[in-house]
């Protein structure tokens, strides 16, 4: 037999229906360290800058496609009731306002990825990741959802979403005048964030046998 001197750690994987023990297996996993929470952090002077561009390239993006787009059809409640409706996604544009609120929603996504400050395995922002996960299989996750219109979009728009942004964060970052160490830093840090935002995305997509999970939603029909 063949000695070894590897270091093995053992997963219960019933324990990854706990979302700390989830984030302390997928940061082990990933390698996510203190060191691309703090290269995330140091983004934020070069992210910033280029939300209100990412968030019109995406939405603009979003709205290409009508099997993406249909989400943005219902009107929100806290919406004016002055506003514009759209019955269809030939009447949303980029400027419309459900689109405009929706916006609103990104906008706070992304600035809560570049200032988060704690990056322990059991911090409130894993928490907000995981219901922005829930919130989009047709359940409240958040509070403020409860009595709104279901938001029900599928897994696969939402991981492809998130290829989406990760190319205009790698334009973003690759043309600022950062070192390529820093530039190295802070793509690797966000590479791997966004790995962890797909895993609490499919989690509440996917039958897991492991954790004995199973969709969330999954009663919704068209």
């Amino acid at each position: 037999m063949v000695a070894t001197d590897r270091k093995i750690q053992y997963i219960d994987p019933a324990s990854l229906a706990d979302l700390t023990s989830r984030i302390t297996y997928l940061k082990s996993f990933l390698n996510f360290t203190d060191a691309d929470g703090a290269a995330i952090q140091a983004s934020k002077d070069v992210v910033a800058p280029a939300v209100p561009a990412i968030l019109d390239t995406v939405y603009t993006h979003l709205l290409s496609f009508d099997i993406t787009a249909k989400a943005f059809v219902p009107r929100q409640p806290e919406q004016n009731a002055t506003d514009t409706v759209a019955n269809t996604v030939e009447d949303l544009y980029l400027e419309h306002p459900t689109i405009k609120h929706r916006k609103d929603f990104l906008k706070t996504y992304l600035v809560k990825l570049v200032s988060n400050s704690n990056w322990a395995d059991d911090s409130p922002f894993w928490s907000y990741l995981d219901k922005v996960g829930i919130m989009h299989t047709g359940e409240p996750g958040f509070k403020h959802r409860e009595k709104r219109p279901e938001l029900r979009v599928e897994y696969m728009h939402m991981a492809a979403l998130l290829g989406f942004v990760q190319d205009i964060v790698i334009k973003a970052v690759m043309g600022t005048d950062l070192d390529s160490n820093t530039k190295t830093a802070v793509l690797t840090a966000f590479n791997k964030l966004l790995w962890i935002q797909n895993d609490l995305f499919a989690r509440h997509y996917v039958v897991d046998r492991d954790t004995k999970t199973s969709p969330k939603g999954v009663a919704i029909t068209e």
